[in-house]
């Protein structure tokens, strides 16, 4: 049984934030806000995933407004979602995302982008696409003012798993 979700999560730019992007620190200026370390990818993953089940979003397991969930790391977000998307039988089967982004460039953080959320989601790297665009100078994201990212997840029944 295959099961398919899509994501898109949103986040401000800042000036002498932190930028954590796929589980990886970017240098920059500006870093992304939020109430977790604000990993504008692995939340659209994580919840695409979360999505592709019919659970909810991500705000009904790590809500904005639970003291826990302050400047936490991202990373066990996405780890935590797979965990119980793994415990229900699902599988990564592939995932493919877009950062929209003015700068920096993250040409360079793709690949260890990649290889994280792969090591995270326990599956080959090859099932992970991370592509990235600007907005040619438009919108909030043009001006440097916010990020956006995209994901969607395709997630498939183990076979020892099928009802």
């Amino acid at each position: 049984m295959i099961k398919i979700g899509f994501s898109k999560d949103v986040h401000p730019l800042k000036e002498n934030e932190k930028f954590m992007l796929g589980g990886v620190e970017i240098s920059h200026y500006k870093g992304s806000t939020g109430y977790s370390d604000a990993d504008c990818l692995l939340h659209a993953v994580a919840e695409a995933m979360l999505g592709a089940l019919a659970l909810g979003d991500l705000g009904k397991f790590f809500p904005d407004d639970d003291p826990r969930y302050k400047d936490y790391d991202s990373s066990l977000i996405l780890k935590e979602v797979f965990e119980y998307i793994n415990s229900k039988g699902y599988e990564i089967s592939n995932i493919d995302t877009m950062v929209s982004l003015e700068k920096p460039k993250i040409r360079n953080y793709i690949k260890d982008m990649r290889e994280n959320i792969a090591r995270i989601l326990n599956c080959d790297v090859k099932l992970i696409s991370i592509k990235a665009t600007t907005f040619e100078g438009l919108g909030f994201v043009g001006r440097e003012e916010g990020i956006i990212c995209e994901a969607v997840v395709v997630l498939e029944k183990s076979d020892y798993m099928l009802d």
